[in-house]
């Protein structure tokens, strides 16, 4: 399938009220959007800090994955970690207003790179590269940003909300040349076949079903095995995208790694473990920076607890004021 579902849908079919929230919300980030950069940070760090403040079970959610990645930060550090989360979270927030509203060149200044040569000499090839991240809330600025060096294709997961999925794909399809739903992996792999790039985060938990359980910061996580497959589908070469927001939450800089080498490996486990250590460095240069909101350790091992639930009856009286 070469369609999304929502490529066709027009902004006119979202007029009900049942929408109008997030309209209302799309209006927001718009009108945020044509500020000076610098209140757009600004702006973008207090949501963070309100969100700290009430959205609890989100906050529980990232206490109980910074504790389980980091055991061996004290609990004030573990929790500094966690308000510094929302922080980011707060700014990438304001990122997707940019990324979805503004002109990329607008920001051109704004980006750096280290190793761009290798994704130019992998592509080369004629193989297709494998782009593979993982979900930092800079992720949607740099797309946005990354469109600036070198054209590529993006993966993304429909969103229930069809007015949003639909705001979402028109803002990306601005800037990459195929934006691809992760159901539709035919299309996905012919853009390979053709020599393109696609860029594609391996780091969400989409069940047992599709995925191996191996080591995620020390405890077993249910890691997507489709990056293994995507890549021997042609023999494409895969590069690991890090990216950053620099500390002067002004600029953006990218590092793209050498093709991994000997990659795949015909292991499963092997391969989704060696991904996994690659998250795991480039999220302990800038751990606030990644999305602890999401519950990274949803899906569990056969017999084993829901880490989520237990910690919450640990926490429950031992909440942060």
């Amino acid at each position: 399938m070469g369609r999304s579902r929502q490529q066709d849908a027009k902004l006119s079919d979202f007029l009900g009220p049942r929408y109008w929230p997030t309209w209302l919300g799309y209006g927001f980030i718009w009108c945020i959007a044509r500020l000076p950069f610098a209140w757009q940070m600004a702006i973008g760090r207090g949501l963070g800090l309100l969100s700290y403040k009430f959205a609890r079970s989100r906050r529980h959610i990232c206490e109980v994955n910074i504790a389980l990645c980091f055991p061996e930060l004290a609990a004030a550090e573990q929790q500094k970690l966690v308000r510094d989360t929302f922080i980011s979270n707060g700014i990438g927030v304001m990122e997707i207003g940019l990324a979805w509203c503004r002109n990329p060149e607008d920001f051109r200044d704004r980006v750096s790179a280290t190793g761009l040569e290798n994704l130019v000499a992998a592509q080369a090839q004629g193989r297709g590269v494998l782009l593979v991240s993982a979900h930092f809330s800079t992720i949607e600025f740099v797309g946005c940003l990354m469109s600036l060096l070198h054209p590529f294709d993006v993966t993304y997961r429909y969103h229930k909300n069809p007015l949003f999925d639909t705001l979402m794909k028109r803002g990306r399809q601005r800037f990459y040349g195929a934006v691809i739903e992760r159901r539709e992996v035919r299309y996905a792999l012919r853009r390979l076949k053709e020599g393109h790039v696609v860029w594609y985060a391996a780091d969400q938990d989409y069940g047992a079903k599709y995925s191996v359980f191996v080591d995620f910061f020390g405890t077993k996580a249910a890691t997507i095995t489709a990056t293994q497959k995507f890549a021997s589908f042609n023999n494409s070469p895969v590069i690991f995208l890090s990216h950053y927001r620099n500390p002067d939450n002004a600029s953006y800089h990218l590092y793209f790694s050498e093709p991994l080498a000997d990659y795949p490996s015909g292991d499963e486990h092997i391969d989704a473990r060696r991904i996994n250590e690659l998250i795991e460095e480039a999220i302990r240069k800038e751990p606030t920076q990644y999305i602890w909101l999401h519950r990274r350790f949803k899906s569990r091992p056969p017999g084993m607890p829901d880490l989520y639930q237990q910690k919450a009856v640990d926490s429950s009286n031992n909440e942060a004021p």
